[in-house]
């Protein structure tokens, strides 16, 4: 196929290998503003970032692009509320100083602050709002030019995903430096005991187990005035067109390292269950709060994902890789990363690292070297598995990887209006919900 024209309507799990095993480091410098002037000018030019989504996550990763770099500056934010315009930059001031230049003019509200930010001057874009608006800010940002840190997932239906790796071509094309927040592809262990597995460590992977237990989320109760747009905006977690579902956006993270140990080979079909068992008041939308999910993989290996959003439950979050001579156990956060195979135990001893910091160093780093990375491959194929997942669940049919490509589902909203009615969709009803 031509990498020159790649769009999720023809990308077969063999295009998908394809393009995956391509270089992610590559490219000439030319096209982006930081590349225009000579060498010098370009290690000690002021980059200029700007911030589009001011919650939790995105005034983390803006405090985290600050730290990466001497020569940084934040000179713009952009939000759908005002309220968490101003939240966010007092936190990264009090913690970053004059590193924080982010005038009244350049404090955007709206729908369309995506689009001031972006032509406001900026270099790089740091992309944090709800998943479900990350197509459209993505190809915005790579239409203009502009370097970009997108938070995890890329899309929340197969038409969102189509415009994601149309725009992570453009950016290849562009030299666009392309960061994915799948956090730990950037964790020195997980990087160290997977790239092992990939060496032969534990033999052939035959089955990977992933788990993503956690408590309920928050939830913020409708105030006088919120129209339903607003409220579903501001409770995004509970609404698929804005979060994909749990397991689209949180429980991804364990996808992207069940795909990462494949060596990022698309899986064969998925197979799903899933419910709302514990948590059915209207609050919480129409989303699901359990899913175990098995991806079939063409040479028989199973993967399988479970994962949950309720209080009072144990919790975990680990990786369990079975391979034909022994086997990996992972528990990221409490530092477990081990080998047995043959009688031998490997421990992971190395230096620990910030992945999230490490994230927006090597972003950065690949800026001022006119190296751009691209995560474009990856990032969606990580992405669409959960889609994939999900669709599974929902319908309660077993969902072929090509039928979840050439899905016609598109969850956006009829317009992108603050006061259009927007009723609650109805819950999925497996064996009864329609793939579409």
């Amino acid at each position: 196929m031509n990498p020159r024209n790649v769009s999720l309507e023809s990308v077969s799990r063999r295009d998908f290998l394809r393009t995956s095993s391509t270089a992610i480091l590559g490219g000439a410098i030319a096209g982006p503003l930081v590349f225009t002037a000579g060498a010098n000018e370009v290690e000690t030019k002021t980059l200029k970032v700007g911030l589009i989504g001011c919650g939790g996550r995105g005034t983390g990763a803006a405090g985290q692009a600050l730290s990466a770099d001497k020569n940084v500056v934040l000179t713009a934010v952009g939000d759908a509320f005002p309220d968490r315009i101003e939240t966010a930059i007092e936190s990264l001031r009090s913690e970053h100083g004059d590193k924080v230049q982010v005038p009244e003019e350049n404090r955007f509200v709206g729908l369309d602050a995506y689009q001031k930010v972006i032509a406001s001057g900026v270099d790089i874009v740091i992309l944090t709002t709800p998943p479900g608006f990350r197509p459209l800010h993505i190809k915005a940002a790579v239409d203009a030019g502009k370097h970009i840190f997108c938070e995890k997932p890329m899309a929340v239906d197969a038409p969102g995903l189509h415009r994601v790796i149309a725009a992570a071509e453009e950016a290849k094309r562009k030299n666009l430096s392309l960061v994915a927040g799948f956090c730990w592809r950037r964790n020195n262990a997980e990087r160290e005991t997977f790239k092992r597995i990939h060496d032969g460590a534990i033999g052939d992977v035959r089955a990977f187990y992933g788990d993503y237990l956690t408590g309920s989320l928050w939830h913020k109760p409708r105030q006088p005035g919120w129209t339903d747009f607003e409220y579903q905006v501001r409770n995004w977690m509970y609404f698929t067109w804005l979060s994909g579902d749990s397991l689209v956006e949180q429980a991804i993270h364990s996808v992207d390292k069940m795909s990462w140990v494949m060596r990022d080979v698309p899986p064969k079909r998925a197979i799903a269950v899933g419910g709302r068992q514990v948590r059915t008041e209207a609050e919480y939308g129409h989303v699901f709060d359990h899913f175990a999910v098995q991806y079939e993989y063409e040479d028989g290996v199973r993967g399988y994902i479970f994962s949950r959003q309720q209080a009072g439950c144990f919790n975990e979050n680990t990786d369990h890789i079975m391979g034909s001579k022994g086997y990996c156990d992972v528990n990221g956060f409490n530092k477990i990363h081990k080998i047995v195979s043959g009688g031998d135990t490997w421990n992971y001893t190395g230096p620990r690292n910030d992945m999230y910091q490490t994230e927006h160093d090597e972003f950065f780093a690949s800026i001022r070297s006119g190296n751009p990375i691209n995560d474009g491959p990856w990032m969606t194929q990580s992405t669409m598995m959960g889609i994939m997942g999900r669709m599974a669940a929902y319908t309660g049919q077993a969902i072929t990887w090509e039928q979840a490509l050439e899905s016609k589902e598109d969850l956006s909203p009829p317009s992108y209006d603050w006061k259009q009615p927007l009723p609650d969709p109805p819950v999925a009803m497996p064996g009864r919900t329609k793939f579409t």
